[in-house]
Formats: structure tokens, C-alpha cells, sequence
């Protein structure tokens, strides 16, 4: 069951023509990378998506309803969270105190503490240091942390724009290791990702991205071994 169509996207910054008719579904419980290169249009796509951006044209539709007409904020209420690029957190305030503005939406004081040590469990290292500023903490710890904070809302569809961005190798691997419990748990997961060969290796289907246009879309399994992909994406010759 399809439970994120996005149908005809065009999208722009100013001038700039960033979407160029973008259609991409993604089904309920799968794990879908967009790959591509830099300007491709990865990270438009999930911003227009979340409200963060407004199509000019075409329409992004979440479980069948229009989002068009929503703002960011409200987008999150409809149940789709972003991990952005970069992190985002609040980096004066401690780990405890980041994810519960991840819950600033919910009112239930129950609900957010078991989501909390559901977050915990699934992030054993944020629970060690839960009191600790978040600015202090590494580079792996804060995209934990951003992840973490995503899952306070209780998303249905979790968007993640290049979660191991500046990660060394050991910490991707637990990134993405991550990414599989978080869809195991239930989640459905759209994935941009520069690292193509680890995307492809957790996702069920991707999307490749060239100037705003989808040029190729198949399984992960496929796309993996497409030449095409390998030569541009995956370093094989």
C-alpha cells in the first residue's frame, strides 16, 4: 500500500528550477533511497515534501491526502519527521532536553516517557550521557541524537537527508544499523544518502536523481548492480 505520492513535482528556489515533474511513491514499511549527486535535487525533494518548501507545481500526498496546503509543523502533526542534513540540534541544550522538544507537539506525559525509553533502548549511548550538552557530544552521537529526536514525534514516515555525512566508517555501519531497527519497529523510511553502497544495501527500492529528474528507479538489489550505477555511484568500473 502506497502511503507517500509525490506526482508531478516541480519545485524552485527563485528562478532556479530545482524538481523537474518529480514522481516517486513509497510504500508503506519500506526503506527507499533517492541517490544522486550533489545538486541532483536529493534534499529538495525531502524539503518539499515536509512543508518546507511549496511546489509550484504537482502535489505530495501522504495516505492519500494532499499536503500542499499544510506548513511544516503541521506536516510533523500529520506524521512524517525529518532527520535534517547537518543535525540541527540544539546544541545548548542537553540530550534529555532535545528529545523532548522532539515531543513539543504531543500533550500525553505517559506516551512521551515511553517513547523516550523506547529512543534509549534503541540508543543505548544517548542514554548514557542523557544529561550531557548536546554541542559537546561527536559527530555520531549528534546524528543519534537528531534520529532520536525524529522518533519523539511518532513519525509514520521518517525522512533522512545524509545521515553519515562526516561519520567515520565504524559509526556509519551503526547508522545504518539503526536506520533497519527503526523500519523493523515499523517505521517507513525515505533515505537521501551520498554513501550509495551502504543505502543500497538496506533499502528495498531506490531512485536516481540527475538535475531534479528521476533517471533510473528499481529494487536496491537491481540498481546495485546496474553498471550504470556502479560506474557513477559506486566507484566500480
Amino acid at each position: 500500500m502506497s502511503i507517500l505520492n509525490i506526482n508531478n513535482v516541480h519545485t524552485y528556489y527563485g528562478n532556479i528550477h530545482a524538481l523537474k515533474g518529480l514522481t516517486i511513491t513509497v510504500e508503506q514499511g519500506e526503506i527507499v533511497t533517492l541517490i544522486g549527486g550533489n545538486g541532483a535535487g536529493k534534499t529538495t525533494t525531502l524539503r518539499t515534501i515536509c512543508g518546507l518548501l511549496q511546489p509550484r507545481q504537482g502535489d505530495v500526498f501522504f495516505n492519500g491526502e494532499n499536503l500542499n496546503k499544510y506548513k511544516a509543523h503541521e506536516v510533523v502533526y500529520k506524521g512524517i519527521s525529518m532527520v535534517p542534513e547537518g543535525r540541527g540540534i540544539f546544541t545548548r541544550l542537553t540530550i534529555t532536553e532535545n528529545l523532548e522538544m522532539g515531543a513539543y507537539s504531543r500533550n500525553s506525559v505517559q506516551e512521551i516517557k515511553e517513547d523516550m525509553d523506547r529512543v534509549f533502548t534503541l540508543l543505548p549511548r544517548l542514554k548514557e550521557r542523557r544529561n550531557q550538552v548536546a554541542g559537546t557530544l561527536s559527530g555520531g552521537e549528534q546524528q543519534m541524537l537528531a534520529t532520536g529526536r525524529a522518533l519523539m514525534t511518532r513519525p509514520t514516515v521518517l525522512l533522512m537527508d545524509e545521515p553519515s555525512m562526516g561519520l567515520a566508517p565504524v559509526l556509519v555501519e551503526l547508522i545504518f544499523d539503526t536506520i533497519e531497527q527503526i523500519n523493523k519497529q515499523g517505521v517507513t523510511v525515505l533515505l537521501v544518502e551520498q554513501n550509495a553502497h551502504m543505502a543500497l544495501s538496506i533499502a528495498h527500492r531506490g531512485y536516481v536523481l540527475q538535475t531534479g529528474e528521476i533517471v533510473l528507479s528499481d529494487t536496491a538489489k537491481k540498481l546495485k548492480n546496474d553498471p550504470t550505477v556502479q560506474k557513477a555511484y559506486l566507484g566500480i568500473e
